[in-house]
């Protein structure tokens, strides 16, 4: 069953409207490389689209009605957005589901150290990372550090013409004879993931001597003095190591996108764009964006988490009563697209895909009936019944999709917030965007591909 290539729909001087969404995720990407700065991009976006904070409307005791457009965040890393339905809310709701981390570096708690008079920062991975891919690029730090007073100091370096970049050294070939014979997990050791960030020591203006670590004390004194960060606070900050510079259109034809963060990022903006777009629906709406999918979807942002659910109730409540048969009815009647990326075919690795089923670029939306590893293990497998629907709207709206697999069998696999909602009983299958190099520091997405989810998932919310 061939699909036929997306772009053949858009022909040279009817592209504008691809490109013209792609733009928009492209600086969206640039701007937002952790959960809290997608967060707070995102929430800004929404207030201005007319939503209001959940928290603001329980307050003030409104009722909740058709038409109605709210949102709630969990601790800066999780957002729910909801566009209430014409329908009660028991009816179901139509779910557009991404998460919004992606694998990177996060400094320790205790970090900076001095070695051999150079200042360095200890790291410790995020997710899924081949390790080697992360040496001699350049990197800038994103984060929060809270101060013991409550302040929250939002940290971004390395992203402006004129911020310093930072980044973790590779040993020289000529040296790297040991090295290069040893297998790719261990080329680069996890703890040699160590940011270098100062050379310069730090003298002290007394008797102009060298103090100890002189380095590393003279990065403490820019970082007091340019940030009114000390060394203490590092022990309540979230810094996160990140490749620095924007992301950038890919190829000749400008078709493509190269950025950070593309997985799962890629899912997250046009789920939102359609949540958005979509306006009042028969059923209530639902963008939710969650945290902590790369290490198992856990923690009090993860999927796992009960935010979404009590967010849901705190819903029923405002629309005229909450109980809980009508909450169950609620979630067991939702529908769920679980937007998570997919392996993009790429011919050069040609040998771990098979190709009647696999995703391509330039194919539009995918959808993966099952994800898991070695007999489906940790997925969700979807009803053939939802599946039906789906083709059904995406025909209808002449939306370009295509079915795909993580791989051959028993090549791999991976796994999704997929299984988590349909723990709840709701009709749940994964979608997304194909992607290249799926977990480097720069990933690779068609620009069409994107666009195709977005008018895809806005397919589904009006018309599942």
């Amino acid at each position: 069953m061939e699909r036929k290539n997306a772009w053949e729909k858009y022909p040279e001087g009817k592209r504008e409207e691809v490109f013209t969404f792609a733009e928009g995720y492209r600086k969206f990407i640039s701007d937002c490389k952790t959960e809290r700065e997608c967060v707070r991009e995102l929430i800004a976006q929404a207030q201005q689209a007319g939503f209001e904070n959940l928290d603001d409307v329980i307050a003030a005791g409104k009722t909740l009605k058709t038409g109605d457009k709210v949102y709630a965040q969990n601790m800066g890393k999780t957002l729910a957005l909801f566009v209430i339905g014409k329908q009660p809310l028991e009816k179901g709701m139509n779910i557009l589901g991404a998460h919004i981390d992606s694998p990177r570096l996060d400094l320790k708690q205790n970090p900076l150290y001095e070695d051999t008079d150079m200042a360095l920062l200890d790291t410790h991975y995020y997710g899924g990372v081949k390790k080697y891919q992360w040496v001699t690029l350049p990197l800038a730090l994103h984060g929060v550090v809270v101060k013991k007073d409550g302040t929250v100091i939002n940290v971004s370096i390395g992203e402006k013409e004129d911020d310093p970049v930072f980044g973790i050294s590779d040993l020289l070939i000529h040296l790297a004879g040991e090295q290069m014979e040893k297998k790719a997990a261990k080329v680069i050791e996890g703890e040699q993931l160590d940011v270098l960030v100062g050379s310069i020591p730090f003298l002290n203006e007394k008797d102009k001597e060298k103090s100890k670590d002189a380095v590393k004390a003279n990065v403490l004194n820019i970082l007091k003095e340019q940030y009114n960060i000390e060394e203490d606070d590092f022990l309540s900050a979230e810094i996160e190591v990140v490749p620095a510079g924007k992301a950038r259109d890919y190829g000749f034809d400008r078709s493509m996108i190269m950025g950070y963060g593309h997985d799962d990022r890629v899912c997250a903006y046009p789920s939102f764009v359609a949540t958005v777009e979509a306006g009042t629906c028969e059923k209530t709406s639902v963008c939710l964006l969650v945290d902590k999918e790369e290490i198992g979807s856990v923690g009090a942002t993860g999927m796992q988490s009960k935010f979404f659910t009590y967010a849901v109730a705190e819903i029923m409540e405002a629309m005229g009563g909450y109980s809980q048969i009508a909450f169950n009815r609620a979630m067991t009647n939702s529908k769920v697209l679980s937007s998570d990326v997919s392996a993009a075919y790429d011919p050069l690795y040609a040998s771990v895909m098979e190709k009647k089923n696999a995703a391509y670029f330039g194919k539009g939306l995918v959808f993966n009936k099952y994800t898991g590893s070695r007999g489906k293990g940790g997925s969700n497998d979807a009803n053939p019944e939802y599946m039906a629907e789906l083709r059904k709207i995406m025909d209808e709206n002449n939306v370009a999709f295509q079915t795909s697999e993580l791989g051959k069998v028993d090549q791999g696999g991976g796994g999704t917030i997929a299984y988590i909602l349909a723990n709840y009983n709701m009709s749940v299958i994964d979608s997304g965007v194909a992607v290249l190099n799926m977990h480097a520091p720069w990933e690779i997405i068609s620009k069409v591909d994107i666009y195709e989810a977005k008018r895809g998932y806005t397919a589904f919310l009006k018309e599942a």
